[in-house]
């Protein structure tokens, strides 16, 4: 069978806008596949950067909540435990010396109380010796100071033994805790406070609940007034976890936050 020469322009035209074609193609998808790896790039670095600002903020956070915690020990413990030393010691009657020698006694172990509340207290000017203690430890120490004020009752559950090391998770979470306790203390008017600590599948669960006055989740979350709550909502999703809220006015709050490690 003989090919018209029609049939042979129409193929050699054919064949000739392919080749033409198929470069432009090529072309295309090289540039749109560089664009798109430049903007995975840009946003890969801005998370990153996002993260670390994050990071340091958490940092300055804690060690700004430490100083606020050293302020008010140094005013309302060390201050008096002092300002008791002192009363005993001007008490003294020289003339009596069996009172004398128990009051001096009794000075001496207010004096020994108000060193072992210093070296506490200068362990904790630095932020990140409290996170080196660890998660779990720096947890149970925050909590110590909270229970010192006498104002709670304190239930701190955890099957936690160790944590695999994540030194950047650990610094966010703990400041989340505080700021939830922070919230707690400053709005809830509660008087129990149960924070519970597990470790399930690779997942860490930290929930903090109080007896509280408790408040309508929607409606602060419509009205934009919870900054706090979408500060924490920022902080657990940065890190990849989620966070739930329990609450409802008059019946308390229950605050879980579940991280992946």
């Amino acid at each position: 069978m003989q090919i018209s020469s029609k049939e042979v322009f129409f193929l050699i035209s054919l064949i000739t806008i392919i080749f033409l074609i198929a470069p432009l193609f090529l072309i295309a998808y090289v540039s749109l596949y560089n664009r798109r790896k430049k903007k995975h790039n840009e946003e890969t670095e801005s998370l990153k950067r996002s993260f670390e600002n994050e990071l340091l903020k958490s940092q300055m956070e804690v060690q700004e909540q430490t100083l606020k915690t050293i302020a008010y020990d140094l005013h309302d413990n060390i201050g008096q435990l002092l300002g008791l030393t002192i009363i005993t010691l001007s008490s003294i009657n020289i003339n009596d010396p069996e009172k004398a020698m128990e009051k001096i006694a009794a000075a001496e172990d207010l004096a020994k109380r108000s060193v072992k509340e210093v070296r506490a207290l200068s362990r904790l000017l630095d932020g990140e010796e409290l996170i080196s203690r660890g998660l779990i430890g720096a947890i149970a120490f925050e909590l110590d100071w909270v229970e010192k004020s006498q104002l709670y009752k304190i239930s701190y559950h955890s099957t936690v033994k160790t944590l695999p090391a994540k030194a950047d998770k650990e610094t966010i979470i703990f400041r989340l805790f505080q700021e939830t306790l922070h919230n707690i203390i400053r709005h809830a008017k509660a008087l129990e406070i149960i924070i519970n600590l597990e470790f399930i599948n690779d997942l860490l669960i930290l929930s903090i609940a109080d007896d509280g006055i408790g408040f309508n989740f929607t409606e602060i979350k419509k009205l934009h007034k919870g900054m706090g709550l979408q500060n924490i909502q920022k902080r657990v999703a940065m890190i990849g976890g989620t966070v739930s809220f329990d609450t409802a006015p008059g019946t308390g709050t229950k605050i879980t936050i579940t991280i992946p490690y």
